[in-house]
């Protein structure tokens, strides 16, 4: 099976942004290139570029730094136990922690989908593609992320219930949160939190706004992918089935016309189904059919035997002759028949 997140250079697309094939090749995001290009980091065919509007093939010869662009791998996707305390960043000016400092010696660049602030903790993925990142991070991928939050503060469930419909705190629209209680521990408690936004601070500045600090965050789960076990500092490399069998549906579903296909796929599937339900002419029927039959053979039956004693006890046509006949009653009441013969001319 072809790898479905990058394609091999027998294949690779004819033309593209150049910023686009920066972040293929595992360097930085496309954002971050587009920011080297305008600082005169790039070249293409040996002149320096400023604009990043520019369209590559796979003659192109592209060079960063001075460096060639190194030749795309397969992607890679990975699991982390991020800890608290460190910043979801390749390098901070200010001279705080990174997460770059936990990553093993002899990985590719690694970047991370999504991000989790400094005093969050939890799962967080990371890859060497940025096409993948960028796609993954896109709030149409619809991927759920799910939390335990910490809060400080008496929990009213019937505010937590109405982030359902989502909320708008100081001009900001927050989408559907589903939130629960998980339990209560004294003045704290323990919440369930899932969204698909996933917007800078979101379930931090929701809590506060109903007055329940958040003194602890971790994230368990991030689409089909969960933290589990694995330990803080962590890294796991994803499986490349698993992770062609997860990401490959959301990149084949990145079109409307994908879209549409697919609906019209699972649509004929259903008639398929349906035409299958039915059972045809010569197929043996069930039971309960084989006892219906023989409740309507025995209705059947009953009105045409009603019908034949109806014809028994009723008096008998009687048809006239062609001489001409003619009925009379009887003294007693019976009908009888009497004969008229025409007269001889």
């Amino acid at each position: 099976m072809p790898d479905i997140t990058r394609q091999p250079e027998g294949n690779a697309p004819q033309s593209e942004r150049i910023a686009k094939r920066i972040a293929r090749a595992g360097l930085c995001s496309r954002r971050d290139a587009e920011r080297w290009i305008a600082d005169g980091r790039v070249t293409l065919d040996g002149e320096v570029l400023t604009s990043p509007a520019v369209t590559v093939t796979g003659a192109s010869v592209i060079e960063v730094d001075g460096k060639p662009l190194p030749a795309e791998g397969h992607s890679r996707l990975f699991r982390f136990h991020k800890p608290k305390g460190y910043l979801t960043a390749a390098s901070d000016p200010d001279g705080r922690k990174t997460i770059n400092e936990l990553i093993p010696d002899g990985l590719p660049r690694l970047m991370p989908i999504g991000r989790l602030d400094m005093n969050s903790e939890g799962l967080l993925l990371l890859t060497n593609d940025g096409g993948l990142k960028r796609q993954l991070e896109l709030p149409s991928t619809g991927w759920q992320r799910r939390y335990r939050v910490r809060v400080h503060g008496d929990i009213d469930e019937a505010k937590l219930a109405s982030l359902k419909n989502g909320i708008s705190i100081d001009g900001f629209d927050y989408g559907p949160i589903e939130a629960s209680l998980e339990r209560a521990v004294g003045r704290n408690a323990w919440l369930q939190v899932a969204l698909r936004e996933g917007k800078n601070r979101e379930i931090r500045r929701v809590m506060e706004h109903f007055g329940w600090p958040v003194n602890r965050l971790i994230r368990v789960s991030f689409g089909p992918f969960h933290l589990g076990k694995l330990e803080k500092g962590a890294v796991n490399e994803i499986k490349t089935k698993v992770m062609r069998e997860q990401v490959g549906l959301v990149l084949r579903s990145d079109t409307p016309s994908s879209h549409r296909k697919r609906r019209l796929k699972a649509a004929q599937q259903n008639e398929k189904t349906v035409s299958k339900k039915a059972p045809a002419a010569d197929e043996p029927r069930s039971r309960d059919s084989r006892a219906n039959a023989r409740d309507k053979h025995g209705d059947q039956k009953a009105t045409s035997h009603r019908q034949s004693n109806d014809k028994i006890g009723a008096a008998p046509k009687r048809t006239p002759s062609k001489r001409g006949a003619s009925t009379k009653r009887s003294n007693h009441g019976r009908k009888t028949e009497t004969l008229t013969l025409a007269r001889p001319r």
